[in-house]
């Protein structure tokens, strides 16, 4: 092997006659080099959409939503404790959702998810606490000169003017029972926060209040709408839900945080796997390359295999030779795309760049290397480069010694 190793190195570094072939050579490693480091960039990328899109989710949603088949329900205690004691569970909390209308201080009216939470338990289901930028959650629990509290989000703090300390009205169109029959109820709020979930969407058309204030506006009596749970690993939050679904009674039915956002999340593994396809096509062109350079060597260096052949080297001797001098050359594009590709992924995550996050979900581009993306990348390129050689290796192979040599 080392006779192969040595005559492969040698014709790599050697001066050709035609020095086209050694252009050629440096475009098929440019050309693997700029495959690898796209795949990796792009996949990187597609990867930090998700996590940060999950992040995101997590901190406004909870892992696993139950909800009940006829609406708000009641004595709601018995079910937390049921599912508190369900094996991966690690928090629970009652919370509302209905919604509703925002009305401004100066008469500007909007439609507005409505969350009820509750204030003791629900930091330990979502993140609310640290997607609070102004204010603090607990402030949903008191009532300023005869006004609740409650947390709206800042794109809906911006679109309408409101500050901190403002008065804004929320209408229930359901509203409450009356003798005569149901109409909508009003109540104003004071704005005791504003959160930043980096998500256009919550954060233009989501407002929190406690529990008992949204009970009291929707009119439901002590009833709830969804018990939100946490669980320890969120990948497995789907096997919970379906001990969930087993433990509880058949009216309630479970939700983890990957069902709710299906579409979401299939459109991303729908477009990795695609770029994966499509990108691939850079690799194979500089596999295109390797082969015809190879070729163009293999035709050169006719005369050197007639006389190695002449001498006793063996068919696979030769072809060892041309398929390690195009290996090399697919490893130093694979090495030279699998730096730069890793570069530039650190200098995204150094240098942000900046989405406008109401049409892209979130407001920078978010990178994280997934070390198992990389290695199957950098396999596919490998792999790719070898499979590209095996032609002209076996073509040199084929040369007959007497006929190479007949006119020298």
């Amino acid at each position: 092997m080392y006779f192969e190793l040595f005559l492969a190195v040698r014709y790599l570094k050697a001066k050709r006659k035609q020095a086209f072939i050694s252009i050629i050579s440096v475009i098929s490693v440019a050309g693997v080099m700029a495959g690898v480091m796209a795949l990796i960039v792009v996949l990187s990328v597609m990867n930090g959409f998700r996590a940060d899109l999950t992040s995101k989710i997590m901190s406004v949603n909870s892992h696993i939503l139950i909800r009940n088949y006829l609406g708000s329900f009641d004595n709601y205690n018995e079910t937390l404790d049921a599912i508190k004691k369900i094996k991966g569970v690690v928090a629970v909390t009652p919370s509302i959702y209905d919604q509703v209308m925002v009305t401004s201080s100066g008469g500007y009216s909007t439609g507005a998810a409505l969350r009820g939470v509750d204030i003791k338990s629900a930091g330990d289901v979502m993140d609310i606490e640290n997607m609070v930028k102004e204010g603090r959650l607990s402030s949903l629990e008191g009532t300023y000169d005869g006004k609740p509290g409650v947390i709206i989000g800042i794109e809906l703090a911006k679109y309408y003017g409101i500050s901190l300390g403002d008065e804004i009205k929320l209408t229930a169109p359901q509203g409450k029972v009356t003798p005569l029959k149901r109409i909508p109820n009003s109540k104003e709020y004071l704005v005791t926060g504003l959160f930043n979930s980096g998500m256009y969407e919550y954060d233009q058309l989501m407002v929190f209040v406690s529990n008992k204030e949204a009970q009291d506006l929707l009119g439901i009596d002590d009833r709830i709408t969804n018990i939100e749970v946490k669980v320890k690993d969120p990948e497995q939050s789907d096997v919970v839900g379906d001990a969930i679904n087993e433990a509880l009674d058949y009216q309630f039915y479970a939700q983890d945080w990957k069902k709710r956002n299906r579409s979401l999340f299939s459109a991303l593994r729908l477009e990795k796997y695609t770029m994966f396809i499509i990108l691939t096509m850079i690799i194979l062109v500089g596999a295109l390359n390797i082969i015809s350079s190879l070729v163009m060597v293999v035709i050169e260096k006719a005369r050197d295999v007639a006389i190695l052949r002449a001498m006793g080297a063996t068919k696979k001797s030769i072809m060892r030779v041309f398929m390690l001098q195009g290996l090399f050359v697919g490893i130093a594009g694979t090495l030279g795309g699998l730096i730069a590709g890793l570069g530039i992924c650190e200098l995204i995550k150094k240098i942000p760049i900046s989405l406008p996050s109401d049409i892209y979900y979130i407001d920078r581009l978010p990178v994280s290397v997934d070390y198992m993306d990389v290695s199957l990348v950098t396999l596919a390129a490998v792999v790719i480069a070898f499979l590209a050689t095996i032609y002209p290796s076996w073509h040199a192979s084929r040369m007959n010694p007497v006929e190479a040599l007949r006119y020298e």
